[in-house]
């Protein structure tokens, strides 16, 4: 079952970015389960059993940032297949250039707890529901830079960043 971890490169062009990444190893469960996966293939319950809690909130965040892959494993005959994962990626190169001020936004939108943010979040779900989209008509609405807005959305479980654009998330692909 052990594989070796991708070899492949993750490149960050936007420092938004960097909001998912450092929240997931800035918690131990979600860099177990980061651990675990860069030695092959797990399911989710391999995984539970193997870190001993809940893993799905990593696996959600994980699967967010784009750091891990799934397939579906193949059942012995009479039972159900189930999903396994892997990592994606053994290494990152960051290429980006932002303010200081960006970057001190986006360093405490990782570090904020949900609570803190949940209003703002919120209100930023509700305005792209309505069919506001765009970086700039949500910037201009909020008062708000594009790369604080994408930073929030990055921390949205309901928003995924689109190019200049945010859209919910559909059901099948939380």
């Amino acid at each position: 079952m052990t594989t070796q971890m991708g070899k492949r490169t993750k490149l960050v062009n936007d420092p938004s970015d960097l909001v998912p990444l450092l929240r997931t190893f800035g918690s131990s469960i979600h860099k177990s389960v980061f651990d675990e996966l860069s030695e092959g293939w797990m399911t989710e319950q391999e995984l539970t059993e193997r870190i001993g809690s809940d893993v799905q909130p990593s696996l959600m965040i994980l699967r967010k940032s784009g750091l891990i892959e799934s397939q579906w494993r193949m059942p012995e005959p009479g039972k159900t297949p189930d999903k396994e994962y892997t990592v994606s990626y053994s290494k990152l190169h960051a290429n980006f250039q932002c303010s200081i001020k960006d970057m001190s936004d986006l360093i405490m939108i990782t570090f904020k707890s949900d609570g803190e943010l949940a209003d703002l979040i919120e209100s930023i779900e509700e305005e792209v529901s309505k069919g506001n989209r765009s970086m700039a008509g949500l910037s201009r609405v909020f008062d708000l830079s594009s790369t604080f807005i994408r930073s929030i959305a990055r921390r949205s479980d309901k928003l995924v960043v689109k190019g200049q654009r945010l859209e919910l998330v559909k059901a099948g692909d939380r």
